[in-house]
């Protein structure tokens, strides 16, 4: 088995490279490579525009019979985008370009159309000075009034340019001075602006605050005022007495409208005035005392006489639940309240 990657191969002794038959290809026989349109230009069959940098598989030949200067010259064939026309385009090694040669028209060779019509006129001069020594004497004098009008032109229009436009170098910076100073009086003017706008925001808003407190405060304090309007809080709370004198006596005052206020005068007949019955000191301190003898008396006496304490005893139990019944809760109340007065007095 032969290796597959040979370096060296063998070559017998009788070996003639001349014998070898060479292959007999034409001349001008085409390549197929892979080109970019060298320029813009439009298909003369459909209108179809080719941008430069387009890319195309192209077919590649040689030119016959055309060298510049022993160098070959290549014919290019593409087909168009949209109509599939054939269109062929040459090297051009003289101007190191490219020819267009059928097929499509160039675009945008106004430029290069004004070089080659000056080359045209320049070299048709030199032709003419190169055999009349007198066009060379009239070419060289005609160009030195033509250099002579042109400079005076120019002078014409740069005195024309110093008499219109006088230009002032201290007073451009006098006034970008002036500009500067106007913006930064104008900057100043619109910070303090904005500062004056903001205590003005700070004061209201403080004053809305404190206006609310005291409205806070205000409605507290009515709501405290109302709170001890309410005629039977003065019986639950505990007022601090001041000094004896005036300062009881209002507080007595006090207490007695505020029960009036709630339940109504005790001489007064209203519609609590059954309910509550004044307290007499003389007849609660002569009951006890007369109650003793009675009762002695009773024990004294015979027994024929059980019957009739028997009534009295059933007079005294029925009187009992009438009291209760007439002394409500609100007596008691006002007799404890009583107490209290007779106490600190």
């Amino acid at each position: 088995m032969s290796e597959r990657k040979v370096l060296n191969k063998y070559y017998p002794p009788d070996f003639d490279p001349s014998k070898i038959p060479k292959l007999k290809l034409p001349k001008d026989r085409q390549y197929v490579v892979r080109l970019m349109a060298p320029f813009n230009m439009r298909c003369k069959t459909c209108g179809e525009y080719i941008y430069k940098g387009k890319k195309f598989n192209a077919r590649k030949e040689t030119v016959q019979n055309e060298l510049y200067l022993g160098l070959p010259i290549f014919r290019f064939y593409i087909k168009c985008t949209r109509c599939l026309a054939e269109i062929t385009f040459k090297t051009d090694p003289e101007n190191t370009d490219y020819a267009m040669e059928h097929g499509a028209t160039r675009n945008f060779q106004a430029e290069k159309l004004i070089e080659e019509e000056e080359k045209k006129i320049q070299q048709e001069r030199e032709e003419e000075e190169l055999n009349n020594p007198m066009k060379v004497l009239e070419n060289r004098t005609r160009d030195s009034k033509l250099e002579m009008e042109v400079l005076e032109n120019l002078q014409e229009l740069k005195e024309l340019n110093q008499r219109q436009a006088q230009v002032d170098f201290e007073g451009m910076l006098d006034k970008y001075k002036e500009m500067e100073r106007r913006q930064r009086e104008r900057e100043l003017e619109e910070d303090e602006r904005e500062t004056k706008e903001m205590l003005e925001r700070a004061l209201v808003k403080r004053l809305r605050d404190s206006d609310s407190e005291e409205e806070t405060e205000d409605a507290k304090d009515q709501s405290r005022k109302h709170v001890a309007d309410n005629p039977t809080d003065i019986l639950t709370t505990d007022r601090s007495t001041g000094p004896q004198g005036s300062s009881s006596v209002g507080v007595k005052k006090q207490k007695v409208e505020s029960w009036e206020r709630s339940v109504g005068g005790l001489g007064v007949k209203g519609a609590l005035g059954s309910l509550v019955k004044r307290k007499k000191p003389a007849d609660s301190a002569c009951k006890p005392a007369a109650a003793a003898p009675r009762q002695t008396t009773d024990t004294q006496t015979d027994h024929s006489g059980a019957g009739a304490a028997q009534p009295e005893s059933s007079k005294a139990s029925n009187r009992q639940p009438v009291a209760s019944q007439n002394g409500s809760s609100l007596s008691l109340l006002g007799a404890y309240t009583d107490s209290d007065d007779s106490n600190s007095d």
